[in-house]
């Protein structure tokens, strides 16, 4: 029979330092003798401080006070002299803090759930009412985003080696024994599980374990390829809507808690472009809004042209902070995305914590130069002015919406090619954007699935119109720009330039540090324009370490209390 689900255990598996593991360096820690926290923990069985705590019968706090009162009293029985400064709740608070999660297993866990294999955390846990409270809260959080299913055994009045919690994970997961394999650091835990038939993994060292599982699973865990990281379903995330005035809405979704950052897509996307960043983004310990953009999916799309001019565009996004109560925000935009977080440094820079862009310069408005003549130049951007006349780039977008996302979203690598590259040059004369593609292309290996339906069916409730009317308004937003030409954005600034990008080539960016003194670079060679998913893991460590290194937030100023 085929397996299909994997139980992990937390401590000492996903978790760092296993429980048995941390005590044994207390006991060293405080010169106590071998064992001396383990038998107090665990004296008395099924009635042991740990075993209550673990079925949830008492909470961490009073596993503590028990402990500490055991420790006493076996020190006093044995004629060990406690250290002085000796504390049950400094030690796990230190455990805590101290602690790391196994990130080559957390890997391994994201590629078996892509692979269709149900993950799940398998738990001896506590309810946790003591002080450090928020670090449980915070890893619990992070593994409901990673693992199908989190059990966990004080919820359940059940703990591990019982037999029932087993019984219990199996039906949770609508598996078999034969289907399943569960990882554990404690071998004891182990054996009730393997009677039943389930393949287990006695847990010693990350390699070790990998091969094993590897072995039980199928499938290649080891590799050098670093796995996809993990994405966000639409089904399973908050989305909200903000009304920013008669006639006009913005859809956005969000994850996280602590300082704001707003992720702006380009075009012709959504909001799921940034999939794979929003969790990464939350758990690195931001609340992440990614907007759907005017005129995309569930944002309204006004007919009027004008209301997709960066003017407009950036003032609706200004009405969108006001209405969630948010003052201040990390802006990070891609393709035409970036265009609005750099419009918004510069005419809002109050709002803005600090802006990063993904592929797309900033260069300051030339008042010498016609706009729309000095675009002429650039034969890459003759499909903009394909797109200026209303319905004609509809129609032919709109035909098959399939077919247009699977031509436009691709990445650069070999396998992911189509027999007739993507050219921007001479769109007009070609007579579209499309022609000469095959009518039923295969999808592409960055939007594929379940993903590329919800795309297609963003783009079969707003139509293209929307989109294209961003395109349509190169003067409008030259004159606009002109007004701050003189300006520069002085906030910390991140730019992320793609090698492999044809259209927004990493030269165009040059020079940009003239206009923005705290501009700091990074550069992805291997990649193309569709940088958020063709290298998701890379940008995601690029982010991260840029958000990390930001200027602490400034705390509020309290200008009311009424």
């Amino acid at each position: 029979m085929a397996r299909r689900a994997v139980l992990f255990d937390l401590g000492g598996v996903l978790f760092r330092p296993g429980l048995q593991q941390f005590l044994g360096s207390c006991e060293r820690d405080c010169a106590l003798p071998r064992n001396f926290l383990q038998n107090v923990m665990f004296a008395g069985g099924s009635d042991s401080p740990y075993a209550k705590a673990m079925r949830g019968q008492i909470t961490l706090s009073q596993l503590f006070s028990e402990m500490e009162e055991g420790c006493r009293q076996h020190a006093s029985a044995s004629g060990i002299v406690l250290p002085p400064t000796f504390s049950v709740t400094r030690a796990f608070e230190e455990m805590a803090a101290e602690g790391t999660v196994n990130a080559p297993l957390l890997r391994a866990a994201r590629v078996l759930r892509r692979n269709g294999f149900k993950t799940c955390v398998l738990t001896n846990n506590w309810v946790d009412d003591s002080a450090g409270r928020l670090f449980t809260a915070t890893l619990m959080n992070l593994l409901h985003r990673h693992f199908d299913l989190v059990i966990e055994s004080c919820r359940l009045g059940a703990r591990k080696p019982d037999p029932q919690i087993y019984t219990y994970a199996l039906d949770a997961l609508q598996a078999k024994p034969q289907e399943v394999i569960l990882l554990d650091d404690i071998g004891e835990n182990l054996k009730p599980a393997r009677e039943m038939g389930m393949a287990t993994v006695l847990v010693r060292d990350t390699e070790t374990v990998l091969k094993e599982l590897e072995e039980l699973s199928g499938l290649q865990l080891l590799t050098q390829e670093e796995p996809l990281p993990t994405a966000c379903d639409p089904s399973d995330v908050t989305h909200g809507y903000v009304p920013i005035r008669p006639g006009v809405q913005l859809h956005f979704v969000e994850m996280g808690h602590g300082p704001v950052v707003c992720l702006c897509h380009g075009f012709p996307e959504s909001w799921l472009s940034w999939r794979y960043q929003i969790p990464a983004l939350a758990d690195a310990g931001f609340r992440v809004i990614a907007l759907e953009m005017k005129g995309y999916g569930e944002s309204t799309a006004p007919p009027d042209i004008k209301e997709y001019s960066q003017e407009q565009i950036c003032k609706d996004l200004a009405v969108f902070l006001d209405k969630l109560g948010i003052p201040q925000t990390v802006l990070v935009g891609h393709d035409w995305g970036g265009a609005v977080v750099w419009n918004m440094a510069l005419f809002y820079p109050e709002r803005v914590r600090a802006v990063a862009s993904l592929n797309t310069p900033y260069r300051p408005a030339d008042p010498a130069v016609d706009i729309v003549e000095k675009m002429k130049t650039y034969p890459t951007f003759d499909y903009q002015f394909y797109f200026q006349e209303p319905g004609v780039a509809e129609a032919e977008l709109e035909k098959d919406i399939s077919r247009t996302l699977k031509v436009l979203i691709r990445s650069t690598r070999r396998e992911d090619r189509l027999p007739f590259a993507l050219n921007f040059h001479r769109v007009q004369e070609r007579g579209g954007l499309l022609v000469g593609f095959p009518e039923n292309p295969p999808a592409s290996k960055i939007l594929a699935g379940p993903e590329l339906q919800y795309y297609i069916q963003r783009f079969e409730k707003s139509g293209f119109s929307g989109p294209l009317n961003w395109y349509r308004n190169m003067r409008p937003n030259w004159r606009w720009a002109l007004s701050a030409k003189d300006r520069k954005i002085t906030m910390p600034a991140l730019m992320v330039t793609a090698g492999k990008d044809v259209v927004l080539h990493p030269s165009m960016s040059k020079g940009m540090e003239e206009w923005i003194p705290q501009l700091r670079r990074e550069h992805i060679e291997e990649c193309g324009h569709w940088t958020q998913m063709e290298r998701p893991a890379v940008l995601n460590r690029i982010l991260v370490e840029w958000l990390e290194g930001l200027p602490p937030d400034t705390p509020l100023p309290k200008i009311s209390r009424l």
